[in-house]
């Protein structure tokens, strides 16, 4: 009899363990329109079902779809002609694609922050029921320079248009690599003190720990750090700042510095961790390798699990 209930006691106590967790969303993905897939020199367009397709090969529920439209200002390309009609076609193209999976996906505009038309296209995708969550923004492929103050203040400009119109906002932090812009503690402090008040009332998610993927620059942990000293303040800016892991496994040496990820991980608090993949097209990862990535991580199930299956506000179907 007491063997039985010594039983009945340990499968209880198994039950309550959790197992490994399915990760529910993929916070940083990308499409490729035909116009885009020139742009970026590649073979086809990437759409909304090839998207699914991976997704359910990686057994994701949904995931964030982010407009390329930052593309079409990117100064390290070729000037495109026309090049605001460009940009809203992109973003247009993109909620085209969302339409058809909309218990799936959701997406946001794109902008190249230093662009006089920025607000305009800001103003406008608030107005579109499939952009107006959200905004995107790259400041690696608008060669945005933190030290610049007239660029501080036109960020300033379009971080107050994304809080009028409720707009969530991704932000790639990391500077131009291409041109070598200074990036590290300097940056992160500009960031925090002189930008991110500007959109007090929505979710800021900085993308990749603050860096671009990896985590073998030095200047990202620099970068990281800033934000993650402030969190441990208290600092009510960093009250709606989400960080997505995206690329950040999976990447250079990173399997070398996995215990110092999971490390800067805890500092910021798993409950602002997000998932995501990156784009899958060109050299990109798939969302099931990326996965498989991550999950190398020497993070308990328990962290997993929460991870797994946080919800940012602007991810949120009911």
């Amino acid at each position: 009899m007491a063997s039985r209930a010594l039983s009945f006691v340990a499968l209880i106590v198994l039950s309550t363990l959790p197992c490994q967790s399915q990760t529910q969303i993929d916070y940083h993905q990308h499409l490729l329109s035909p116009s885009a897939a020139k742009l970026g020199v590649l073979p086809r367009q990437f759409t909304a079902r090839d998207l699914i397709s991976l997704l359910d090969a990686a057994g994701v529920r949904r995931a964030l779809v982010l407009s390329l439209a930052f593309q079409y200002g990117n100064p390290n390309k070729p000037p495109t002609p026309d090049e605001y009609t460009q940009v809203r076609q992109e973003n247009d193209w993109t909620a085209d694609q969302v339409v058809h999976y909309p218990d799936r996906l959701r997406a946001f505009c794109a902008v190249n922050p230093l662009k006089a038309y920025a607000v305009s296209e800001i103003k406008r995708c608030a107005k579109n029921p499939y952009l107006r969550r959200g905004l995107k923004l790259h400041f690696g492929n608008s060669d945005v320079d933190m030290d610049d103050p007239r660029q501080v203040a036109q960020l300033r400009h379009v971080f107050r248009a994304a809080d009028k119109y409720r707009m969530a906002i991704v932000v790639h932090m990391r500077s131009s690599v291409t041109r070598h812009r200074p990036y590290g503690t300097r940056e992160a402090q500009t960031f925090l003190n002189e930008v991110l008040p500007s959109a007090p009332h929505v979710p800021i998610q900085i993308a990749h720990l603050a860096g671009a993927g990896g985590f073998d620059d030095p200047s990202v942990d620099n970068a990281l750090s800033v934000f993650i000293e402030a969190i441990a303040r208290h600092d009510s800016r960093m009250a709606n700042v989400y960080f997505d892991i995206c690329g950040v496994a999976g990447m250079g040496q990173w399997k070398e510095k996995k215990a110092l990820i999971v490390e800067r991980i805890r500092q910021i608090g798993i409950n602002r961790i997000l998932w995501g993949s990156d784009g899958s097209f060109g050299a990109g990862t798939t969302p099931a390798h990326a996965l498989e990535a991550y999950r190398e991580l020497p993070l308990t199930k328990e962290e997993f699990h929460t991870i797994d299956t946080n919800v940012a506000p602007y991810m949120r179907w009911r």
